[in-house]
C-alpha cells in the first residue's frame, strides 16, 4: 500500500514540475510577445534627439573616466534604467568626453559649455590632462566656460580650472589635499588566524607583495613612492596654476597654511576657496540658474536654461557623423585596459588571448598598416603578458610598426607589453616603470590544525600532495624563487633588447622601481612624451603613411547581445523622448550618489573587498606575476 501512495506522490510531483515549467515558459513568451509590441509600438512615433539652437552644452558626467568599459549585460543595463537605479561602478569613456567637446566646439548651436561635474568619480591625472587640452582647446572657438556645483573634489577640480567662470554654493567645500598613497596591511591579521604566507619576488622596490609581510610600508616603497607622487603633485600644481592665472606656490602644502586661511575666511570652506582664488563666484544654486538663464536663454518648458546633456548631446551627433572611409589604409587602435589576466577576459580587463587575437586580427587585415597599442594597466599574469609580447612581435615581423601609448598607468606587465614597441609614448604623468616580479602563495596547515584538521598520507615523490593544506617544504621554495629569479631575467633582458640598453643599465633602474613617464622618458624606458592622438601619427609615420584613417579593434559582442542591445537600446531611447526624461541628472541626484560611496563604513568594507580580490583573481599558470599593486594616487 505504501508503495503505491509513495508512486502516487511521485507522479503527482512530476505532473505538478511539468506544469510550473508550462506557466514559466508561457508567461516569459507572453511578456516578449508584449515587450516586442511595445517597442514596435514607439518606434512608429519616434523622434531624434535634436540640439536646441543658442543652448548650452552640459558636461554631466558620472562615473570613473576610463579607456575602456568594462562588459555588461545589455539587459542588466536596461533594468537598471528602466528602474531608475544607479549603476554601483558607472564608467565614462574618455573618447566620447574628447569627441562631444570637440563636435561642440565647431556646433553653431551650441554657445556655452557648462561644467557640472559633481558625479566625476575617479580620474587618472593623463586622462584629466587630455579633457583639459580638449577644454583649452574649445576656448579657442571665443565660446565661453562655465563651472558649477555644490562641492569639487581634487580630480573634478583639475578639469574646473579650465573654465572662465567657476561658481561654487555658499555652502560648499573644496579642498586640495595632495597626492598619496595608503595600503591596509595585513601580516598580523594573518598571524592571529595562523595562516602562513610564502613570498617570493625580485626587486628591492618590488612592494607589491608588501602587505603580507608587513604591517606597515617599507623604507624603500616610502622613497621610490614619494618621488612620482611628488612628481604628479607638481604637474597638477603647475597646470592649475596656469588656468587659473596664479603662482604654484598658492597650494596649501602644509596644515599650518591652510588652518590660517581657513580661519580668515570665517572657517567656510566655501569663503576659503574664493580667497584663495579657487573659484570666482559663490552662488546658489537658483542664482546659477538664473545667471545661465540670462547667458542662454529659457528652455521649452520655462523652468530652467536652455541646454542639452552630454549623453543626449552625443547621441545626437553621433548619429551624423560620416563613416570612415574603406578605401584609405588604416593605423589601428588596440586598447589593453586593466589586470593582465590569463585566457579570454572581457573588456575592461587585458586577456592574455583575447588581447593577442586583436592583435592578430590587426596582423591579417591587410587594410591596417601601423598599429597602437593604448595600454592603461598596472600589469599582472607575467604568462599572459609573455603571450601578448609575442604577438607585438609578430606584427613587427610582418613590416607594421607597433607604437605603445601610455595612458594612467603602464607598469609591471603593462611595460611589459610595451616595451617590444618601435616607439614608446608616455604622459608626464604616466605611472610607469615597477619592472619586478613576485610570486606568492599562502598555506593553511596552522589554521587547520586549530580546528582539529590535518592532512597526511604518501606520495611516490618528494613534491607529491603538495598544497595549501601543507607545509611548503624548504626544497619547494628554492624551486619558486629560481622561478622567480628566471622571470625577472627575462623581463629585463626584454626590456634590455628593445632599449638598447645594458641588463646592468635595466637592473639599476628596474627593481620593482615605479617611475613617472617624465622621469621615465629621462631613464631611457619612454621614447617621447605625448597623447594618443601624438601615438597615431607617429605610427602612421612609421608605416609611411600621407593619408590614413584609424580603425579601433576591439572585442565584438555576441550576436545575441548585439541583438539585444539595439533592442534595448531604440526601446531606451524612445521611451525617454516620448515620456520627456532626459539624461540630465539633478543636482541632489548627485549628492545621494556621491554622499552613498562617501560613507566611511561603505569605503572601508569597500577598500576591503578590493584589497583581497585583487589577488583572488590572479591566474597565472606558473604563479608569477608583474604587477604594480601601489600604482596609484589619492
Amino acid at each position: 500500500m505504501s508503495k503505491l501512495v509513495n508512486l502516487f506522490k511521485r507522479i503527482l510531483v512530476g505532473v505538478w514540475n511539468l506544469f510550473t515549467l508550462t506557466r514559466s515558459v508561457v508567461l516569459n513568451l507572453i511578456f516578449i510577445v508584449f515587450f516586442i509590441g511595445f517597442i514596435a509600438m514607439l518606434g512608429s512615433d519616434s523622434e531624434q534627439v535634436l540640439v536646441p539652437e543658442k543652448s548650452a552644452l552640459v558636461l554631466n558626467l558620472v562615473g570613473d573616466l576610463v579607456e575602456q568599459k568594462r562588459e555588461i549585460n545589455p539587459m542588466d543595463a536596461f533594468l537598471l534604467e528602466a528602474l531608475d537605479k544607479k549603476d554601483d561602478k558607472p564608467e565614462v569613456l574618455i573618447a566620447d568626453v574628447l569627441d562631444v567637446i570637440a563636435e561642440a566646439k565647431n556646433d553653431d548651436r551650441v554657445q556655452l559649455l557648462v561644467l557640472q561635474l559633481q558625479g566625476l568619480q575617479s580620474a587618472g591625472l593623463s586622462k584629466l590632462q587630455d579633457v583639459g587640452a580638449a577644454l583649452i582647446d574649445f576656448k579657442r572657438s571665443g565660446k565661453k566656460i562655465v563651472a558649477l556645483g555644490d562641492h569639487f573634489s581634487q580630480d573634478q577640480y583639475y578639469l574646473v580650472s579650465h573654465a572662465d567662470d567657476i561658481w561654487l554654493n555658499p555652502q560648499g567645500f573644496m579642498l586640495l589635499d595632495g597626492y598619496g598613497r595608503y595600503k591596509m596591511y595585513f601580516k598580523s591579521a594573518l598571524e592571529k588566524l595562523a595562516i602562513n604566507q610564502h613570498i617570493f619576488r625580485v626587486g628591492t622596490f618590488k612592494s607589491a607583495v608588501e602587505p603580507f609581510l608587513r604591517d606597515d610600508m617599507s623604507a624603500k616603497a616610502k622613497e621610490a613612492n614619494a618621488l612620482w607622487l611628488n612628481d604628479l603633485w607638481q604637474q597638477y600644481k603647475e597646470d592649475v596654476a596656469k588656468q587659473r592665472g596664479f603662482s604654484v606656490n598658492n597650494f596649501d602644502d602644509s596644515i599650518t597654511d591652510l588652518l590660517s586661511k581657513f580661519t580668515k575666511a570665517n572657517s567656510s570652506f566655501a569663503n576659503y576657496a574664493l580667497t584663495n582664488h579657487w573659484v570666482d563666484q559663490l552662488k546658489t544654486r537658483a542664482q546659477m540658474r538664473s545667471e545661465l538663464i540670462n547667458l542662454v536663454g529659457k528652455n521649452k518648458k520655462g523652468d530652467s536654461f536652455n541646454h542639452i546633456g552630454f549623453k543626449d548631446y552625443l547621441a545626437a551627433t553621433t548619429s551624423i557623423k560620416p563613416k570612415n572611409g574603406e578605401s584609405l589604409n588604416k593605423v589601428a587602435v588596440i586598447i589593453a585596459k586593466g589586470t593582465i589576466l590569463n585566457g579570454t577576459q572581457k573588456p575592461g580587463t587585458i586577456g592574455g588571448d583575447s588581447t593577442a587575437k586583436l592583435l592578430r586580427k590587426a596582423r591579417t587585415n591587410d587594410k591596417v598598416k601601423a598599429v597602437v597599442l593604448r595600454v592603461d594597466s598596472p600589469g599582472g599574469s607575467a604568462f599572459a603578458s609573455e603571450i601578448i609580447r609575442q604577438e607585438v612581435e609578430l606584427l613587427k615581423a610582418a613590416g607594421k610598426p607597433v607604437v605603445a601609448s601610455m595612458g594612467t598607468y603602464a607598469a609591471s606587465g603593462g611595460y611589459w607589453i610595451s616595451a617590444p614597441a618601435n616607439k614608446i609614448y608616455a604622459a608626464p604623468s604616466t605611472i610607469t616603470g615597477s619592472i619586478g616580479i613576485f610570486g606568492m602563495m599562502m598555506t593553511f596547515e596552522d589554521s587547520l590544525s586549530k580546528l582539529g584538521i590535518h592532512t597526511d598520507g604518501v606520495g611516490t615523490t618528494d613534491i607529491a600532495g603538495f598544497g595549501p593544506t601543507q607545509p611548503l617544504t624548504k626544497g619547494m621554495a628554492q624551486l619558486f624563487q629560481l622561478s622567480i629569479n628566471k622571470g625577472y631575467q627575462d623581463f629585463i633582458s626584454l626590456v634590455a633588447t628593445n632599449r638598447n640598453m645594458t641588463l646592468a643599465q635595466v637592473d639599476a633602474i628596474a627593481q620593482g622601481r615605479v617611475w613617472s613617464g617624465k622621469k621615465a622618458k629621462e631613464l631611457g624606458l619612454v621614447d617621447e612624451l605625448g597623447n594618443l592622438n601624438d601615438a597615431i601619427i607617429a605610427a602612421a609615420k612609421l608605416a609611411k603613411l600621407d593619408k590614413y584613417d584609424t580603425l579601433l579593434i576591439e572585442r565584438q559582442p555576441s550576436s545575441r547581445n548585439k541583438f539585444i542591445q539595439q533592442l534595448l537600446g531604440q526601446a531606451q531611447s524612445l521611451a525617454m523622448t516620448n515620456f520627456g526624461f532626459t539624461d540630465n541628472t539633478t543636482a541632489s541626484e548627485l549628492s545621494d550618489f556621491n554622499s552613498a560611496s562617501a560613507k566611511p563604513m561603505t569605503q572601508f568594507i569597500n577598500q576591503l573587498q578590493a584589497e583581497f580580490s585583487k589577488m583572488n583573481q590572479f591566474n597565472d599558470p606558473q604563479g608569477l606575476y608583474t604587477l604594480c599593486i601601489t600604482c596609484s594616487a589619492h
